[in-house]
């Protein structure tokens, strides 16, 4: 961007508000169902595990759309992209707000679910070839405010003796007003190209990206983080409270510690990663998880566990939106989108196999195990990563 004009920079600014405004939008959703569920359950006459078939379908949606994220890119544009998937997203909750029975509203999963794996992919992709990696931390950092406002938005609302639906209805206005948004700048989100650019370098197939070597280590590499990420956040307070002893509420502050870390870190890093290269800083992090699990894991003493917690959260905090800029480099512009749309799936199947995977183990060894399995993670983790660093670029 450096033979920009005054312009073209003004835009800038105004696509990288408009990116935090869709990651905060992209987190929201996932606060709201958690606190909604007991209302939606009592007024459908559901079982409590009725929510595992609006969590597949979201899932289904999401695999699908970012999997092939790559090739509707170059086929429609990021502009067009972020407009699709922010209106469908917006039907969808809007839809929750006015279902009339729960099957439909678990069918609206999927097209949410669609919505989100998109705007996912699509800002990602878009993010790791015009933004800077201190940027890119910024912008993880604003799904985490977004995931965190939602349950304020929901309770806000049934504590005021309102129904769920209105909190889906107001979140879903949002949506489609960040929509219209995206619809008024959608030709302002081609990137631009140096002057001196003289050919554009055309897309491979996702066939020809998955037969890089690279491309397996970059989906493994994300499957592993965010399997270890959300395992730890979905099982620290079922240790904490049935193997440990610890009081629910001084156990449910712990994982809150674990989650808060987790945001501030990707503050800090947007930060850091301006001073050391981001290689160095996902070197770090990766030495201080495996630390902070280890601390964890032995328990020495209960003030060491929690520096554990937190030192696993502000660890795991650049890796994401780290990887995610990388790519570019690593890749090559003609594998980037479909690599960073694989990245994304794998990202969403491996927080969902590895989680639910361990609670398979804890059932047949007990909830200890969780350390062990916490570090085993982590140590493939970084291998990974140091086994990807030593491939070669992709042409």
């Amino acid at each position: 961007m450096a033979h920009s004009t005054p312009s073209l920079r003004r835009h800038s600014t105004l696509l990288v508000g408009l990116a935090y405004a869709a990651f905060i939008s992209l987190g929201l959703p996932d606060g709201l169902t958690g606190v909604a569920w007991p209302s939606v359950r009592a007024e459908f006459g559901l079982s409590l595990d009725a929510l595992g078939a609006l969590v597949t379908s979201g899932t289904i949606g999401y695999l699908i759309s970012s999997f092939s994220s790559g090739r509707v890119l170059t086929k429609i544009g990021v502009g067009w992209l972020l407009v699709l998937s922010c209106l469908a997203t917006a039907v969808s909750l809007l839809g929750y707000g006015y279902t009339p029975t729960w099957i439909f509203m678990a069918s609206l999963g999927i097209l949410a679910g669609l919505g989100a794996g998109a705007i996912d992919a699509g800002l990602n992709t878009y993010a790791a070839d015009n933004f800077n990696p201190r940027t890119l931390n910024w912008l993880h950092a604003s799904f985490g405010l977004g995931a965190a406002s939602g349950p304020v938005i929901m309770s806000s609302i049934i504590s005021a003796n309102q129904s769920w639906r209105v909190g889906y209805v107001v979140v879903g206005i949002a949506q489609l007003l960040l929509a219209s948004a995206f619809a008024i700048t959608r030709k302002q989100w081609q990137t631009q190209q140096p002057e001196t650019t003289v050919e554009p370098v055309a897309s491979a197939t996702m066939l020809q990206t998955l037969r890089l070597p690279a491309t397996w280590l970059s989906i493994l590499l994300f499957f592993l983080y965010t399997g270890l990420e959300f395992c730890a956040g979905q099982w620290l307070y079922t240790l904490l409270t049935t193997s440990r002893g610890m009081p629910p509420g001084i156990a449910g502050v712990w994982v809150s510690v674990y989650w808060g870390s987790l945001t501030v870190g990707r503050l800090l890093s947007g930060v850091i990663v301006g001073r050391i290269s981001v290689l160095s800083l996902l070197r770090l992090s990766m030495l201080a998880a495996i630390i902070g699990v280890v601390l964890f894991w032995l328990n020495f003493a209960p003030w060491l566990t929690l520096i554990g917690i937190a030192l696993l959260g502000l660890a795991l905090a650049p890796m994401f939106p780290s990887f995610i800029a990388l790519t570019p480099t690593r890749m090559g512009p003609s594998h980037s989108a479909n690599t960073i749309g694989f990245q994304i799936a794998a990202a969403t199947l491996g927080g969902a196999s590895i989680t639910s995977s361990f609670g398979l183990l804890a059932a047949g060894i007990g909830i200890e195990v969780l350390g062990t399995y916490l570090f085993v993670v982590a140590l493939a983790l970084a291998l990974i990563f140091e086994g990807l660093n030593r491939l070669k670029p992709a042409a």
